[in-house]
């Protein structure tokens, strides 16, 4: 593949990328080329030294995806990081999906029991009424302990959802540098 053929190529890739950036990543890829004939090398050999134009767009969408959720944390960032990093190979979707579900069961289970506790006296309310003979203070009592109790939770599960998508950020770029040719020892 020459040179024109793999910066289209690569190009096509990175469609969904926005344009200035896909121009950035095209310039890079054009002094790659520019440098190593430079030193003596053909087109061909540049081309399939730098890989898989493929390869390249799935991840630099991923790389992009993870500095999106830096920016901007929400759910769908998440989500859309969590699949670029899983679509860089077979590998990735068996070490990075099992650590996000289960990640994502913790979260939910957690802000589930914590608004579950603070609803408790309302759902004691709702019970009152409709069966007024089953009322005691015990229950009263109990459900203002829970719900005070959920309010601890909610505000435990704030500061754990930021550091579990901190760490979820940190091990998808991890698996991006072990995809891009393992870690750099230094």
């Amino acid at each position: 593949m020459n040179k024109q053929q793999f910066l289209t190529a690569l190009e096509k890739e990175l469609k969904k990328l926005p344009h200035e950036e896909r121009e950035e990543i095209i310039q890079d890829f054009e002094e790659h080329f520019y440098i190593g004939m430079a030193n003596g090398k053909s087109e061909e050999e540049i081309s399939q030294s730098l890989g898989s134009p493929k390869q390249i767009a799935k991840e630099i969408a991923a790389v992009s995806r993870i500095e999106k959720i830096e920016t901007s944390a929400t759910a769908g960032n998440v989500l859309r990081a969590v699949w670029a990093v899983i679509g860089l190979g077979f590998f990735n979707f068996v070490t990075v999906f099992g650590p996000f579900l289960a990640l994502l069961a913790v979260v939910f289970v957690g802000w589930f029991i914590g608004v579950a506790f603070i609803a408790s006296p309302l759902i004691l309310l709702v019970s009152a009424i409709n069966h007024p003979g089953m009322f005691d203070l015990f229950s009263l009592f109990f459900s203002i302990m829970l719900c005070g109790s959920g309010w601890f939770i909610v505000r435990g599960m704030l500061y754990v959802t930021k550091v579990l998508t901190d760490l979820l950020v940190r091990y998808l770029r991890y698996n991006v540098s072990l995809v891009k040719g393992g870690l750099k020892h230094d």
